[in-house]
């Protein structure tokens, strides 16, 4: 039996952040740990009916990854492009 999860992803201009909603508890770390400060708050709820986040100012994030790896329950990910030769 397979399950489908649904996934956000937001276009940032170094990346992209993915998000996994049904992995969501809510819990802020990576909001807190951002060092560009640009996760807010969404309408979406997580897995436990809380607020999960997002990225509120996507020409402010840098792709840095400090989000996912602070997440607790492997919620986000963040893809870098590959850089130009």
């Amino acid at each position: 039996m397979t399950t489908t999860q649904k996934v956000f992803s937001v276009e940032v201009p170094r990346g992209t952040f993915y998000l996994f909603p049904s992995l969501c508890k809510g819990c802020g770390l990576c909001k807190e740990k951002c060092p560009k400060e640009v996760m807010t708050w969404s309408d979406r709820l997580g897995s436990f009916g809380t607020p999960t986040v997002d990225i509120g100012d996507p020409q402010g994030c840098i792709s840095c990854g400090i989000c996912q790896q602070v997440c607790p329950d492997c919620a986000i990910t963040v893809e870098k492009k590959k850089a130009a030769k």
